[in-house]
Parts: C-alpha cells; structure tokens; sequence
C-alpha cells in the first residue's frame, strides 16, 4: 500500500478525475477558450447591412463599432470566452469557427439568431 500512497500521481488522477474535468469546463485550458468578437444586432435587416459592408471589405472592428448593440462597441471584442460562458447557439458557433484575422476575418454567415438577436461572430484566438 505505501507505494500508492507515496505514489500520488496515480491516486490523484483517479480521485480528483471528476473535479478535474470540471474544472477544464471553466478554465481556459484544453481548447475551452475562444477570443470572440461578435456584432449585435436585434433586428436581422440591420445584421444583414452589416453582413454586406464586411464582405464589402470594412474592418470588422469598424462595423462592430458602427453597427452592435451591446456593450462590445470597442471593436466588437467579447475577450476570452470560456465554454459554459456563452449562450448555445452561439457557444456552438463560435467553436466551430476557424481562428481568424481582422483584416482576413472568417465569420458566421448567415448570422446566428440567439435570445439577445442575431450575432455575425469572429474567432481571433483559441486555447
């Protein structure tokens, strides 16, 4: 028995599996973590005149600016989101998306529809 005690790697993994996967679902480890920026919009008509000056080649920190409705108007940025962190349809969204840039961003289109309305997202980062 000692050597198990002693051993603690095996023991701990077992013991501490269940908290451990827990806590991967809040900490950024693991690929939990996507740096998002998102546009905002309530009503689709305006998500789509955003839609349309993205792919007329603005910024998309610049239409975030000019177009959503949230507290994201620096550029759109939402920051590090966690999994868990974000409503489903756009958690679910935003994983899939590849990582992109600003000035090549690849983003949801059509945009995605979601209680606060309807969001053009972005994934800057993932971890």
């Amino acid at each position: 028995m000692p050597p198990k005690n002693k051993g603690g790697k095996g023991g701990k993994g077992a013991a501490s599996g269940g908290a451990e996967a827990d806590k991967k679902e809040k900490a950024p480890k693991g690929g939990t973590s996507v740096k998002v920026r998102h546009i905002l919009c309530e009503k689709h008509g305006k998500c789509m005149e955003a839609m349309e000056k993205l792919k007329a080649g603005v910024r998309f920190s610049e239409v975030a600016t000019q177009y959503s409705e949230d507290k994201a108007r620096q550029g759109g940025d939402l920051g590090w989101m966690t999994r868990g962190s974000m409503v489903g349809p756009f958690q679910d969204a935003a994983f899939a998306l590849p990582v992109s840039s600003m000035d090549k961003p690849v983003y949801t289109d059509p945009p995605v529809k979601t209680k606060f309305g309807y969001h053009i997202i972005m994934v800057e980062g993932k971890k």
